[in-house]
Parts: C-alpha cells; structure tokens; sequence
C-alpha cells in the first residue's frame, strides 16, 4: 500500500509558484494579491484562513483579509465584493465558506467576478467548465486530479466513483476528471448498494462529510481511494482528532494508494488556490497590457 501524501506535492507545486510570483512582481511592481472575506467567528472557518494566508505569504502572493461581523448583511458583503470586483490591484476574491444561515452563499458568490473567482464556485465559471473552456477550476478538484496524476501519468479508461454530489467537491471533480477521459460514477444518498459501485472502480474519491463511511468492503483491492473528508472527533480524553470519510485503518489493508487525513487533499486545495491567484493575476495584467496596445 502507498500513502499518498498532499503535503510534499503541494511543496513542490509550491516552489515553482513562488517563482512565477516573483517574476510577476519584476514585470508589474506589484504582487499577486488575494482578498480572503470571512463573516462571523466560526472556529475551524478561522483555522483553513489562517492556514490560506500562512500559505500565500509564503508563495509571495499578499493576502488581505476582511473580517465581518455576524450580523453582516449580504447587502453589505456584496458592496464590498463589488469594489474589490472593480480593485485593479486585487487579482482574487474569496468568501470564506460557510456562512452565517442568514446569507445566501450562491448570491454572494455570485457577485464575484468570474475572472477573479479563485475558488472557482461561481456559476459562470462551473458553466465553462462544464462545457470544458478555460476557467479558474475549484481548488479540491483540482487538487484532487494533480494528486492523481502522481499516481496514474495516464487516466484514460479509469473508472472513478465520486461519493458525493456536491457542487464544491463532487460534481466539478467529475467534470474534470472526464476532461480526463476517465469513466465517471457520480453517486449520492439515493444511489442503490453504494459498496458494490464503488468495488467496480478504479479509483475511489470519499466526500460526503460522514466519517469512516468508506470501509474495505467498498474498495476493490488495488484500488486508489482519495479521501476528502474531515471531521473533528471528540475522544474520551476531551482531545480532538481529524478524521476522514475513510476507515483508514480497515481500507489501508486493500487499497494500492490511499491518502491521509490530514495530509492528504487539504493541503493540495490550498496550494491550488494560489495556482488560481496568480493565474488571475497573469490573465487580469496580461490583458490589461493588450487593451494598452490596442
């Protein structure tokens, strides 16, 4: 069995970013900057920011963060969304998810421009990549298909089951995985015997935010299983432990590859976000240069 490590991949991705950055900021004289919105003071929403700007410090891309107060209207987070929409020097927008009940996420989302949509949620650009145009694809996906091809140089003719419909994490990653020529399984809490689709795969992806769902009975031996789940777990000693939508002990036992949790998808869905910023802030420049010469 291999463990699939996110972190060293994500290391490297890294690496040659803070290049690109740096080579960003030669030709323009300023960096690639990331506007990060967080509304409210839910705990776990401020540890994946912390861990966001942490990283874009790192990389060299300046992050800015708005904090909102609980009782925020959309209204008012839109206004501001509208501004950094209309900010030259801002290159990518994001709503730190989830939000207060109150707020309507897809509106909010919504009025992000496309262009500067780094998290890659809104929905003219789920439609580009629905329809396989270039756009800024969401982080997991892509986290998720950059971790796969260190395992698999070719997906062509691979049979992946997708546990989870969401529009975050399972609907996009089948879109791109079937860019990828792979044969797709997208399956939900209405599928019927859920084990026995996900033994028919080639690959295995978990991401319906219920732990230990995956157990070896559901995975075909040989088989590479991405785990994208995290819940925080209360043990009788009051301590807390992250665990994942796999039962990593019983799966490790079957599977070929299989990622950890943590370590495994989350820190490639980080480093994915400053890929889409800095790729923002190349097209966003390189096409104010173009209107220039025109």
């Amino acid at each position: 069995m291999r463990l699939l490590q996110g972190r060293p991949i994500a290391h490297g991705i890294c690496a040659s970013l803070k290049e690109r950055v740096q080579a960003f900021f030669r030709r323009y004289n300023q960096p690639p900057t990331l506007a990060l919105l967080r509304v409210g003071d839910d705990a776990a929403s401020g540890i994946y920011l912390k861990n966001k700007v942490q990283r874009a410090e790192e990389v060299g891309i300046c992050a800015r963060v708005f904090a909102f107060p609980v009782q925020t209207s959309a209204a008012e987070l839109i206004a501001c969304i509208d501004l950094l929409n209309h900010d030259d020097a801002t290159h990518g927008i994001l709503v730190q998810l989830p939000l207060p009940a109150p707020l309507g996420a897809e509106t909010i989302i919504n009025a992000i421009a496309p262009a500067k949509d780094v998290d890659g949620l809104t929905t003219v650009t789920q439609g580009r990549l629905f329809r396989g145009e270039a756009c800024l694809k969401p982080c997991t996906a892509q986290g998720i298909l950059l971790l796969l091809k260190t395992v698999h140089a070719d997906l062509t003719g691979q049979h992946v089951v997708i546990l989870g419909r969401s529009l975050i994490v399972g609907r996009p990653t089948g879109l791109i995985l079937l860019h990828e020529h792979c044969t797709i399984t997208l399956a939900h809490s209405r599928s019927r015997d859920i084990a026995a689709l996900c033994r028919q795969a080639d690959i295995v992806i978990a991401a319906v935010g219920q732990p230990r769902f995956v157990t070896r009975a559901f995975v075909r031996p040989g088989a590479t299983v991405i785990d994208v789940g995290i819940t925080r777990e209360t043990l009788s000693d009051g301590t807390q432990k992250v665990i994942g939508d796999v039962d990593f002990e019983d799966v490790a036992s079957v599977a070929g590859v299989i990622t950890p949790v943590p370590g495994g998808v989350g820190p490639m869905t980080v480093c994915c976000l400053m890929k889409n910023t800095i790729e923002a802030a190349e097209n966003q420049m390189y096409g104010q240069e173009t209107h220039a010469a025109v």
